[in-house]
């Protein structure tokens, strides 16, 4: 069975991917390889550094791999924070301090436009892909809601009257920028099998 490795320390997400793919293949996570080393993070573009822990892992282990990194951008902030949107207020990655500084910067502003944009990088049978998925939406004016992470309480999708906070994980897993990129990951990995079989 071909074996590939997520560069994720995340259970759920690693579960998700597996639950998805089935018996097709076999998804290893950093933990089934021995990887318990801090991969660098330090390209200036998400799809730089998306990339930079994918290649981590196949040099350094040898396996075919994927990894992804998020940003959120926020339009009136030039994009702010982008690439640095997990230690925007500093390196202890503290999503409190990070939401603070976003509902800070934007006082008084009128536009509150933002997306969430995430890249997973593939390296896969000696080729390079990469993968985005998009969703586009507003930054609130105060934090609402409890579950999911990060920047979650002040995100509020197009369509919805909710942040993603408010909306809970399944809603949130069918329609976020994760879930847009993992089913594009996916779908071309289900179809490269097929081609091998």
């Amino acid at each position: 069975m071909k074996q590939i490795v997520f560069a994720t320390n995340n259970k759920h997400k690693l579960e998700e991917v597996r639950n998805i793919v089935g018996n097709t293949f076999q998804i290893l996570s950093l933990n089934d390889i021995s990887c318990t080393e801090e991969i660098p993070e330090t390209e200036n573009t998400i799809e730089g550094n998306a990339l930079l822990k994918a290649r981590f892992i196949k040099e350094k282990y040898g396996y075919d791999c994927f990894a992804d990194d998020t940003g959120l951008e926020i339009e009136s902030l030039n994009n702010e924070p982008g690439v640095y949107s997990a230690r925007y207020a500093g390196n202890d990655h503290n999503a409190e301090k990070n939401m603070l500084k976003v509902l800070t910067k934007l006082q008084g502003i009128p536009n509150r436009k933002a997306r969430f944009r995430t890249c997973i990088a593939l390296l896969w049978n000696g080729n390079t892909y990469t993968f985005e998925g998009i969703v586009k939406g507003r930054i609130t004016e105060e934090k609402q809601g409890s579950a999911g992470f990060g920047y979650d309480p002040i995100f509020q999708p197009e369509g919805y009257t909710h942040t993603f906070a408010e909306l809970g994980d399944e809603i949130k897993n069918k329609i976020s920028h994760r879930a847009i990129a993992t089913q594009k990951l996916i779908a071309f990995l289900q179809s490269s099998i097929k081609d091998i079989q």
